[in-house]
């Protein structure tokens, strides 16, 4: 066996070590690269992938082969604050969460109302709407308010809160996974009644040929926000910045009256992190021009 003098020796290990110096530099440097690129560990660089509904108007819902909608809409534009495009995927709102949470999604845009329960699942952004329950029902039905529910067959989409109120009240209320299934229900006259969010039963009565009716609404107990995974500050803390900028620009008010013409903000409401300043929404003749 041939031995290397011992300075051959030191140099060797010398070059050994910088080679491998630089390759965990130049490791190093791609995990850099990465996370500039991909700042908020989407799963597409540049592309926010949010997970929505398709038939729940005016809030979220598939137009013309489009994701629209207040939530969407207003989405869209807070991430453009920062530099993100949206990439809207339709799914049911039962398996929202989870699928937010096991990161199919990086964010969820579904009128979601912000209940401890649901923060075991996901985080949630700042709010940005507050919402009432509906109460649809048949056309021709004699009940005119919440409390006449008792014994009834009420509808409900499953895991919402309509749906956690409806088991609170002890209602035993019969489960759908969207909300068409729940308006066909009524149409049907397989059930007598509907707790909806309130604008989605507004839209609904309204689109089905007088076959079902508003008959009462009440104010949800909770604000509407944005789900995140619970791993993913960045992406949240961003977009509530991005938030507060849509809000304090007045795009979170021309999109107000845009879709929910004539609805009366809480006085005690204050959207995004309730620093900044809400401008007036436009007139209703601005607003159908906008």
């Amino acid at each position: 066996m041939r031995f290397l003098p011992a300075l051959t020796r030191a140099a060797a290990l010398t070059v050994a070590a910088v080679i491998g110096a630089a390759t965990l530099t130049a490791c190093g440097g791609d995990d850099a690269a990465g996370a500039a690129d991909n700042p908020y560990d989407l799963l597409q660089p540049g592309v926010l992938r949010a997970g929505t509904l398709t038939d729940a108007p005016p809030n979220v819902y598939l137009k013309d082969g489009k994701f629209t909608g207040f939530d969407n809409d207003l989405l869209v534009a807070a991430a453009a604050k920062i530099g993100l495009k949206v990439e809207f995927v339709g799914t049911d709102f039962s398996a929202l969460l989870s699928q937010v949470a096991n990161r199919k999604f990086d964010v969820g845009s579904s009128s979601i109302t912000i209940t401890e329960a649901r923060k075991k699942t996901v985080d949630f952004g700042n709010g940005y709407d507050f919402g009432y329950f509906g109460l649809d029902v048949p056309a021709g039905s004699p009940i005119t308010g919440f409390d006449q529910l008792k014994g009834k067959r009420v509808v409900v989409v499953q895991g919402t809160v309509q749906d956690d109120y409806a088991t609170r009240e002890g209602l035993d209320p019969v489960r759908v996974p969207d909300y068409n299934g729940a308006i066909n229900q009524l149409k049907a006259g397989t059930a007598d009644a509907w707790i909806a969010p309130a604008e989605i039963g507004d839209t609904s009565a309204a689109e089905s040929n007088g076959k079902i009716k508003v008959a009462a609404k009440e104010l949800s107990p909770a604000p509407t926000a944005y789900a995140f995974a619970k791993d993913n500050d960045k992406l949240r803390e961003a977009l509530d910045k991005a938030l507060d900028e849509v809000i304090a620009d007045g795009t979170w008010s021309r999109l107000q009256a845009q879709y929910y013409p004539g609805r009366p903000v809480p006085a005690d409401f204050k959207p995004g992190s309730g620093t900044v300043a809400v401008p007036a929404a436009p007139t209703a003749s601005a607003s159908a021009t906008s």
